[in-house]
C-alpha cells in the first residue's frame, strides 16, 4: 500500500489545498499544521505557477501573490522538510508541468522523495503523455497521481487500471473554483473506477459547502477541496490559519456523518 492510500483507511477523507508562500512560507506551514489537527488526511500543496491553466480566478491570484513574494521551488522544499519533522500524515505536491521540466524532473521527483513528498498531481499533463514522469516517479518512489474529468469517457477504465495513490476526479467542466451546484452525474465514473481499480478515488473542483463536501464524499472516498480555502486566505492573509481550522474542522465533520 502506497503511504497515501493511508489517508483513506479511517473513513471518508478530508484533502485541503493550499498555495505554498500565499501570503508568506510561515503562514503556509501555520495552515497545514491547523489543518492537520482539525482532521485533513491529506494535504495537496501547490506549487505557484505564472500561467496556471486549470486554476480559475482565487487560485490564480494566489499564484501570483506568491510569486511576487518571491517563492521558489528551492524554498517550498525547505518548507515540506520542516513541516515532515512534526507532519505525518501524507502530502501531495499539484504543479504544473513545465515547473518539474524547468527544475529537471530527476532532479525534482528525486528530491520530492528526500523531503517526503507522497505524490505528484500534474493537471497539464495528459494521461497519454504521462511516460515522460512516470518512470522517474516509479524509480524514486513518488506516486504519479492521475486525474479523471468529465470528459475522459472511455478513457476513464484506461486511467483507473494504471493510477496508484489516489485517483483525483474532477467534478466539473472547466476550471477550479467553488459553484453553486455540482451537475456531472459523478457516480457512474466511480462506478467504471471501481470496477477497474482498487486505488481509492476523492471529487474536487468547485466543492466549498460540508454539505457538497459530503455528497461527494458519499460518492467516493473523499472530498477535495482549493479555492474556498484560498478566498479565507485572500481575506484574512496571516490571521488565516485560525479561520482555516474552523473551516476544516466543519468539513471534515460532515464527512463523518452518516
Amino acid at each position: 500500500m502506497s503511504n497515501i492510500q493511508k489517508a483513506f483507511e479511517h473513513g471518508k477523507a478530508f484533502i485541503p489545498f493550499i498555495t505554498c508562500g500565499d501570503p508568506d512560507l510561515n503562514t503556509t506551514a501555520d495552515i497545514v499544521r491547523a489543518a492537520v489537527k482539525n482532521g485533513a488526511n491529506l494535504i495537496e500543496l501547490g506549487i505557484p505557477f505564472s500561467d496556471p491553466t486549470a486554476e480559475g480566478p482565487v487560485i490564480q491570484s494566489a499564484n501570483l501573490r506568491a510569486l511576487s513574494g518571491g517563492v521558489t521551488t528551492d524554498k517550498i522544499f525547505s518548507l515540506v522538510e520542516e513541516l515532515r519533522r512534526d507532519v505525518k500524515i501524507p502530502m501531495v505536491f499539484m504543479t504544473y508541468a513545465n515547473v518539474v521540466f524547468s527544475y529537471g524532473a530527476e532532479k525534482f521527483i528525486a528530491t520530492c522523495r528526500d523531503i517526503g513528498i507522497d505524490g505528484l498531481i500534474l493537471p497539464d499533463l495528459p494521461f497519454e503523455e504521462k511516460e515522460e514522469f512516470q518512470p522517474l516517479c516509479k524509480k524514486y518512489g513518488v506516486d504519479l497521481i492521475s486525474m479523471i474529468a468529465p470528459t475522459s469517457e472511455n478513457r476513464i477504465a484506461r486511467i483507473a487500471k494504471q493510477a496508484e495513490g489516489f485517483i483525483y476526479i474532477v467534478s466539473s467542466l472547466g476550471v477550479t473554483g467553488v459553484r453553486n451546484e455540482i451537475k456531472t452525474d459523478l457516480a457512474s465514473i466511480v462506478k467504471i473506477i471501481r470496477e477497474n481499480s482498487d486505488v481509492p478515488c476523492a471529487i474536487g473542483f468547485g466543492i466549498s459547502t460540508p454539505e457538497q463536501s459530503k455528497k461527494m464524499a458519499d460518492i467516493s472516498d473523499g472530498a477535495i477541496v482549493g479555492s474556498a480555502i484560498i478566498k479565507l486566505l485572500e481575506q484574512y492573509g496571516k490571521d488565516a490559519p485560525k479561520y482555516i481550522a474552523e473551516y476544516v474542522k466543519t468539513m471534515k465533520s460532515a464527512l463523518l456523518t452518516n
